[in-house]
């Protein structure tokens, strides 16, 4: 299904059971490369989102540095555990891209967590779509142009779906106004606090 131009959102890509086994590489994910809060730019606010990667580079941020990718975990200096063989399937059955993707930001939401509209820019190579997976609670998410203050929409993720942004999409400003309270696939154990929805995005940085 094609919001946009440059949108594509495919409902329930992944079945109960694709859904369980990427959870479970999740928390593989998370036990090598522990969750951390990132940290704004300038007023050095935390995040309302955890987060992690696996891949080359990993994304992160704070007061300091600012945005940013980088090879090491912030806090371990451990280099990011790679890319799972099944979000690389999704990157070749969705990006319709030639290369692979370089990195795999995991954020970890809350119930009460959100993420503000925002584009991915910090990658050199921009011709390269943005792949996204969700995983346990439904959110609100909410997608607009390419410039701060436009027209927005906004729609229901679902555990198991897949969307891509590329192409007139990918500068396209994003986020996630809420988490929603629905019944959803469980996650991860060992995660920490109120865990209700993990996303997975992939991405192609050089």
């Amino acid at each position: 299904m094609s919001f946009l131009p440059g949108v594509i959102l495919r409902r329930g890509f992944l079945g109960l059971a694709e859904q369980q086994s990427l959870s479970e590489e999740v928390a593989g994910i998370i036990e090598r490369a522990p969750l951390y809060t990132c940290r704004m730019p300038r007023t050095g606010k935390p995040m309302s989102v955890r987060m992690t990667n696996c891949g080359t580079f990993g994304w992160m941020s704070d007061k300091e540095r600012g945005y940013r990718y980088d090879r090491r975990h912030p806090f371990t200096g451990e280099q990011w555990p790679d890319i799972p063989p099944m979000l690389l399937d999704i990157w070749t059955k969705t990006a319709n891209y030639p290369k692979p993707p370089q990195a795999c930001l995991v954020n970890v939401y809350g119930a009460h967590a959100r993420m503000g509209l925002h584009q991915d820019r910090d990658e050199a190579d921009l011709s390269a779509p943005i792949v996204s997976v969700s995983l346990g609670a439904d959110c609100r998410f909410r997608i607009g142009g390419s410039k701060r203050g436009g027209v927005t929409r906004a729609f229901v993720l679902s555990s198991g779906d897949v969307l891509t942004f590329g192409g007139e999409a990918r500068l396209a400003y994003h986020g996630v106004d809420k988490i929603l309270p629905t019944v959803a696939p469980s996650l991860p154990p060992g995660l920490s606090g109120d865990a209700a929805r993990i996303n997975l995005t992939l991405r192609r940085v050089e």
